[in-house]
């Protein structure tokens, strides 16, 4: 599989994954964005399903016209296709805001682009069960004899 492919399997689709994304995910805001980000369980990093997906918002107070908000679902669409092998597993939803309609298309993958930066520094991916037990820990040293 190609690393930059976008499969269908990399979309948030059902309502219950949003509504997840929005009551357990971290929030980053910028000037013409939202991030949300709900990172994936350990579960899932183990079974080697773990993996970055999208979701967008982009309503009729963005833009009223459908060319512009598809304009911007496209730059999110493109930047998020290209990040996505870099990003930490995890849920991503965007919500444009009404700003976002008067930025041209380089100024909107920019926006998008420190967005994903910060979350990706913010959140660290969950550390990989290993096969070894945790160490005990450390108690108060033997008596000397």
């Amino acid at each position: 599989m190609r690393p930059l492919r976008f499969p269908r399997r990399a979309h948030l689709r059902a309502s219950a994954e949003f509504q997840a994304v929005f009551g357990g995910g971290t929030r980053f805001s910028g000037p013409l964005f939202r991030l949300q980000v709900l990172p994936q369980a350990v579960d899932s990093l183990a079974t080697g399903e773990a993996q970055a997906r999208l979701g967008m918002t982009v309503s009729k107070r963005v833009d009223k016209r459908s060319v512009g908000r598809n304009r911007i679902r496209r730059q999110v669409r493109e930047v998020f296709r290209l990040q996505r092998a870099t990003l930490p597993p995890g849920d991503y939803v965007f919500q444009a805001k009404p700003e976002a309609a008067q930025v041209d298309n380089p100024g909107l993958r920019h926006a998008l682009l420190k967005l994903l930066a910060r979350a990706a520094t913010n959140l660290k991916a969950p550390d990989a069960p290993g096969t070894m037990p945790p160490a005990a820990p450390a108690g108060p040293p033997p008596p000397a004899a």
